[in-house]
């Protein structure tokens, strides 16, 4: 046994380093800040780059320059520094460059509070880029999950070349526990699919399968590569003809959507004899399967969903089908309960939020079902 007191976000980095995360990028801002400076640590001894962008937007372009060149790259801030990464966010799913993005989320909007946590920033990392095109989140409930799921994200980044979101938040981030590294179940690790075959056949947005990413070449090597943030067809040139911009679009939503069932991470506790299921993600998550495994009176069953976006709607829907109510909480005043409610309109779904720098309580989890 190899116990360390670990908070979150050095579990992040722990796990990035495992991914084979070479190159950071990012600028300080509470509660992220203890990512870039773990990075500053324990990155350029492995031989990596690490750097402090002069603001959040120069960090993100130097993240997809470098993820373009081959490395795998990451940021990571909170808030308002989401805020400031939409446009980069947008060239990333569009141009299908891999990338992890750490948001440690805090209360907002705005400035908000710094040193409060809350989960306010879930419909925004889904929908806060141009095109409304579908990107992948995670959401960690501990410190082992921020080093499980950031492997996760690198290698869902690298499969899909897209970027990844790491829902965290500031009581995950900045909240330590004992944790045995050596003893988790460590994901593998992946890497990009390379092009194979010659030069004069190479098309950088072909992909082999209308579900799939194309074959990755880095900018520099001996293939020309084009990169634009303008509609473009597999050639990589800019394009206004309806059918390729639809194709390719198409394709960037399938190869998300379509493969969901291969990365819809999540915990279940079934409890026998309930009729209610909470369904729950986050640090919120803690609270909900305290009160689930004492009971207290009022049994309930819990499923707590670790990817976020796209909505594992498959398997919400298998976990939720022999439960009359459905209670959701987060973190805020309603965001992924939409989720809920349309998909499962047959059901009764209580919602259950609070955005004001608090954690959600078991009694408060308590009190909500008896009153359902």
């Amino acid at each position: 046994m190899n116990l360390s007191l670990m908070e979150g976000n050095e579990a992040v980095v722990r796990g990035a380093l495992y991914a084979g995360c070479n190159f950071f990028a990012g600028y300080p801002i509470t509660p992220a800040t203890s990512v870039l400076s773990k990075m500053l640590e324990l990155l350029p001894p492995k031989g990596g780059v690490c750097l402090q962008g002069e603001d959040e937007i120069g960090s993100m372009g130097y993240c997809l320059g470098a993820s373009m060149a081959g490395c795998k790259a990451m940021t990571a801030t909170s808030g308002p520094g989401v805020s400031l990464y939409s446009e980069q966010l947008s060239f990333a799913v569009g141009s299908e460059i891999p990338l992890v993005i750490v948001n440690v989320q805090r209360l907002g909007p705005s400035t908000g509070s710094a040193t409060k946590g809350a989960d306010g920033d879930i419909q925004f990392m889904r929908w806060g880029n141009s095109g409304g095109l579908p990107l992948i989140v995670l959401a960690p409930v501990d410190v082992a999950d921020c080093y499980t799921l950031t492997i996760q994200a690198f290698n869902l980044a690298e499969r899909f070349r897209t970027p990844v979101f790491v829902a965290s938040n500031k009581e995950i981030g900045l909240t330590r526990e004992s944790i045995d590294l050596s003893n988790i179940d460590t994901p593998g690790v992946e890497e990009r699919k390379g092009y194979i075959g010659h030069e004069s056949d190479y098309l950088p947005f072909r992909a082999d399968a209308p579900d799939q990413a194309p074959p990755f070449v880095a900018v520099g090597e001996s293939i020309l590569v084009r990169q634009t943030s303008s509609t473009h067809g597999e050639n990589g040139y800019i394009t206004t003809d309806p059918e390729e911009i639809a194709a390719q679009r198409q394709r960037i939503k399938d190869k998300l959507e379509l493969n969901i069932g291969s990365y819809s991470y999540f915990d279940y506790l079934a409890v026998e004899g309930s009729d209610t299921l909470i369904l729950t993600y986050g640090v919120t998550a803690r609270a909900a399967r305290q009160v689930v495994v004492e009971e207290s009176g009022e049994k309930a069953s819990l499923l707590v969903l670790k990817t976020l976006w796209p909505v594992p709607e498959e398997l919400i829907l298998e976990k939720a089908a022999d439960f009359a109510k459905i209670v959701v909480l987060e973190m805020n005043l309603g965001q992924y309960v939409y989720e809920i409610r349309r998909i499962m309109k047959d059901k009764q779904v209580v919602f259950f939020g609070q955005m004001n720098g608090a954690l959600i309580t078991p009694d408060q989890i308590r009190e909500v079902l008896a009153n359902v």
